[in-house]
């Protein structure tokens, strides 16, 4: 398990706002949708068939009044019983208990599992002094399609909790965050930007799950408009571009803390170190 932490970008008032990528891993996942941990050192390809292989990393933003997490994984445990998630944060220097904002970009099960906890097979909220945002129409689609992409069993325990926090379109959160409904990956996906000190970090979640993605045009068949998905790729590529914007990318195998260069008609990936 690897983890990238403290992502630093320096203020003159020795104010930070620190970006830190929480590596879970890479894995496979087929037509059942059971995502199974994949090693490329040990693991063949060739024993996956009919599999997407992916990595997975939430994000963690410290701002001066916030600690933000951005999505939260698939929730699994490692050997010791202990949630994965939870080890990845105490290692970037925090406690779970200090999240105070759960930025959920949509409910699909690779993204929402970290939101309770399993312990010895009964699932507990996992941030507790934290508030989730959800954007209403998510939740709604979560409970009503018939889909194994939602496990409902974790939406049950956060409902709850009295921590959710319901968000209906466009908007914003505070002066430093806002949201924006994408649809593309699914109908109510919404995107995040942070602003603060003149810095602004945009969470892209599965319109831009990749940097590589913004060097090519395609339609994914993982996405339930693909065209859709495909055009606010270009968009948000270009904002990045145009507004120096560091990008966060949730399932990038490298880069996953970037910023978006264009020069003439060709996009380039600089890792962002700070």
């Amino acid at each position: 398990m690897r983890i990238e932490i403290l992502r630093v970008i320096p203020h003159h008032n020795s104010i930070v706002l620190k970006v830190t990528a929480l590596h879970e891993g890479s894995y496979s996942v087929d037509v059942s949708k059971k995502f199974i941990p994949f090693d490329p050192l040990i693991d063949k390809v060739s024993d996956r068939p009919a599999s997407l292989f992916i990595f997975i990393q939430p994000f963690l933003v410290k701002t001066k009044n916030d600690l933000i997490l951005l999505d939260t994984g698939l929730g699994y445990n490692n050997l010791q019983g202990e949630s994965v998630l939870h080890q990845n944060i105490k290692k970037a220097g925090y406690d779970p208990a200090d999240i105070t904002k759960v930025l959920m970009s949509h409910l699909h099960y690779d993204h929402s599992g970290g939101m309770v906890l399993d312990k010895d097979g009964k699932l507990e909220v996992s941030f507790v002094n934290a508030d989730y945002y959800i954007q209403r129409g998510e939740w709604e689609t979560a409970y009503s399609k018939n889909s194994s992409s939602y496990k409902t069993e974790i939406f049950d325990v956060l409902q709850r909790s009295g921590q959710i926090h319901f968000l209906d379109g466009d908007g914003k959160i505070n002066d430093q965050i806002s949201y924006e409904i994408t649809g593309g990956h699914t109908q109510f996906h919404q995107v995040f930007l942070i602003e603060e000190d003149g810095e602004k970090v945009f969470f892209g979640a599965d319109i831009v799950p990749e940097p590589e993605q913004l060097q090519r045009k395609f339609i994914a068949k993982y996405d339930i408009d693909g065209r859709k998905a495909m055009e606010l790729r270009i968009k948000y590529g270009e904002m990045a571009s145009e507004n120096n914007w560091i990008c966060l990318f949730y399932h990038a195998k490298a880069k996953s803390i970037a910023k978006v260069l264009k020069k003439n008609d060709a996009i380039f990936i600089k890792e962002f170190n700070g």
